[in-house]
């Protein structure tokens, strides 16, 4: 993914020199067994007339392009095109591009809150952070950018219109957009604001039901979680079940993709990742500690849940942790490295695959939920006014001698449906939660 949604992994015994982006996850890793390369790969050089070929067609550029175009320019773009032919999330970073991840994986950044990815030749938005200008914009999953102010993405240089979309908070810009399932461009006029992200939402849905939001996987994200799950149980008690929220969750960091499965875990593999190096062979385990303590899980996804967030939605499917709800996801399973190259470039490479727990590759093909759920949206019937809808409106009705109080508080009628309204899938996804829940504490009570 461009930008924030990018996957670092540790590397600690690369060829090159410098420090690596990555940060510590509380699940074990250990490194696998690196495939052998292969004879062909071995047998690969560049001759003579390759090295003729390019300098002749530097050359060629430098002198006869109709602008005079500086050597470090040109340079710096043929390194930008040999990584940009690889695959649409190696990139070269400049000064700027290294300033902008460090903010995406802070959380903290000018611009409308939208993650966007190149697909073929395309700009097309994976996800609008919640409550960024981009959503309440109306911006969505599989939306893509025709014009940014105006001006068309050009297919040879997307990243020059994916740096349009930051700025300073307060300046306007106006995208023009052809929704998923449309084909006809709209307008859209947004200001930027200071994106202050934060990544983990906890509340109760209803009474011993929590619902967990993580809209992107930063370096705080994990202990976020746990302090606000642990102040959540402090006020209200244990809970019965959960829903974890990673719909339209671009990804992130991979150590904090672990770091979330690891909290639903008390065992098992997270994910493992394999490339050509040694040292991008790795494998991560769970370690004791669910902080549900075994209570049922249900996993809301979508077709904008990528990259880190199909990590998490992986590991807690092989290990039948968690039921996945909703669209199959985003399918990206590659894992992208900062390389430094000097003090003001590096290099984002794409370095190994990963693969969850039974081994799947979910490249290009995403995850499948356990629970399909259409992109709907539930409305209130038509119905005629009632006058009376149960024994309790009735006049002079005898009152209950014996109230049951062990139930939860019966929903007031203005409250019928009203999630279903507002969140169809995830009312769906808490129908599902309660169903578990109660199969759970019979099989409990059976037990004793």
């Amino acid at each position: 993914m461009r930008h924030a949604m990018l996957l670092l992994v540790l590397l600690p015994a690369l060829a090159w020199s410098g420090p690596m982006r990555a940060a510590q996850t509380p699940a074990s890793a250990t490194s696998a067994p690196a495939p052998a390369a292969s004879t062909a790969a071995q047998d690969d050089s560049v001759d003579l007339r390759d090295i003729r070929n390019f300098t002749r067609a530097y050359e060629i550029i430098r002198q006869a392009y109709v602008e005079k175009v500086s050597n470090r320019e040109l340079m710096d773009k043929a390194i930008s095109g040999m990584l940009a032919g690889l695959d649409p999330h190696s990139a070269y970073l400049d000064r700027q591009g290294l300033d902008t991840l460090d903010e995406d994986t802070s959380g903290r950044y000018g611009g409308l809150g939208v993650e966007v990815a190149q697909v073929n030749g395309e700009l097309m938005v994976v996800a609008p952070l919640d409550g960024s200008p981009a959503a309440r914009a109306g911006i969505k999953p599989g939306d893509v950018i025709l014009k940014v102010d105006q001006a068309p993405v050009d297919p040879d240089d997307v990243d020059a219109s994916i740096a349009k979309l930051r700025g300073e908070p307060g300046t306007k810009i106006t995208l023009t957009v052809v929704h998923e399932k449309s084909s006809v461009p709209t307008d859209i006029a947004m200001t930027r604001e200071r994106i202050a992200l934060t990544s983990v939402n906890v509340r109760e849905l209803e009474p011993g039901y929590a619902y967990i939001r993580i809209s992107q996987f930063q370096a705080d994200t994990v202990d976020d979680l746990q302090s606000k799950f642990a102040a959540l149980e402090k006020k209200h008690g244990p809970q019965k079940g959960a829903v974890l929220d990673l719909r339209s969750n671009p990804g992130g960091l991979v150590t904090a993709a672990v770091g979330v499965s690891n909290a639903f875990l008390d065992s098992g593999r997270i994910v493992s990742t394999r490339g050509r190096l040694a040292d991008a062979n790795m494998s991560f385990d769970a370690t004791p500690g669910d902080i549900l303590h075994g209570a049922p899980l249900i996993l809301l996804v979508d077709n904008g849940t990528a990259s880190a967030a199909e990590i998490v939605a992986g590991a807690l499917q092989d290990n039948r942790r968690a039921l996945v709800m909703g669209r199959r996801t985003f399918g990206k399973g590659v894992v992208q490295t900062v390389i430094p190259v000097d003090e003001n470039h590096a290099i984002k490479l794409t370095t190994a695959r990963y693969y969850t727990p039974s081994g799947r590759s979910i490249q290009a093909e995403g995850i499948t939920p356990d629970i399909r759920i259409a992109d709907l949206v539930a409305r209130a019937g038509d119905h005629g006014p009632s006058l009376i809808g149960s024994e309790a409106d009735l006049p002079n009705h005898l009152a209950n001698e014996a109230p049951d109080t062990t139930r939860p508080t019966p929903i007031k009628p203005d409250d019928d449906g009203a999630l279903a309204r507002s969140d169809y899938a995830l009312a769906q996804a808490l129908n599902v939660l309660k169903g578990l829940a109660l199969s759970r504490k019979n099989a409990a009570a059976t037990a004793h």
